[in-house]
């Protein structure tokens, strides 16, 4: 709890700072629709992946935990030049949790979509930044990685994320860099829900506490 503490006031001093030119994240997913309803007030885009989505997630049309690494684990198989020990079930259930908006377990098509979408921003960024070409990000690159995946992180956190995230040397793999973005952008969301008069600051209670740190 201690750890949680400190990685979230240290979240709060990097969303208080942040020029919002630097963090500007994606429209959080809308409310659940009717497929009926959804369907036509979709553009061509959406159509197209909602496609892909029906294939992706099954009958039930969600992503579970368990499909969610399956999914993302058949994506990176096929870049050799993304180093990775794969996602694991445990990450998957941690990201799939903090970007359940409608507390189903699951993610729906739009949650599925928001997810898709930063992990695809997020690849290029990571390979942009790997210098060297080593299939990961090395502890001098991180930094950078991180700011210009929109989160300039003030110099506490970023060595409680090191810690957290990297290896003995510093470096930084795949799934480890999206997981923890993952849990970073749903924190800043829920920390810029809660300041509602944009100050920089806000107050909470035990159970929006608990929200904000059990998946950090």
């Amino acid at each position: 709890m201690f750890l949680a503490k400190k990685l979230l006031g240290g979240i709060i001093d990097v969303v208080s700072n942040i020029d919002p030119a630097q963090f500007v994240p994606s429209e959080p997913p809308p409310p659940r629709r009717p497929a009926v309803y959804a369907e036509q007030h979709e553009s061509d885009e959406e159509r197209q992946f909602r496609r892909v989505f029906q294939q992706l997630a099954g009958d039930d049309m969600e992503v579970s935990p368990a499909e969610l690494m399956n999914i993302l684990n058949r994506i990176i198989s096929k870049h050799g030049d993304l180093k990775t020990d794969g996602f694991s079930i445990e990450s998957c259930r941690s990201m799939v949790a903090v970007m359940d908006s409608d507390s189903t377990g699951k993610l729906g098509f739009h949650e599925f979509k928001y997810l898709w979408n930063n992990v695809k921003k997020w690849q290029g960024v990571y390979k942009s930044y790997d210098a060297d070409g080593s299939g990961v990000i090395g502890a001098d690159e991180l930094p950078n990685a991180f700011r210009a995946a929109g989160f300039p992180l003030n110099d506490q956190l970023f060595e409680m994320i090191i810690r957290r995230y990297s290896d003995e040397n510093g470096n930084m793999d795949f799934d480890n860099y999206i997981g923890c973005l993952v849990r970073l952008d749903a924190m800043c969301r829920a920390f810029k829900t809660l300041d509602k008069n944009n100050s920089g600051t806000i107050k909470i209670n035990v159970q929006e506490w608990l929200q904000l740190t059990m998946y950090s």
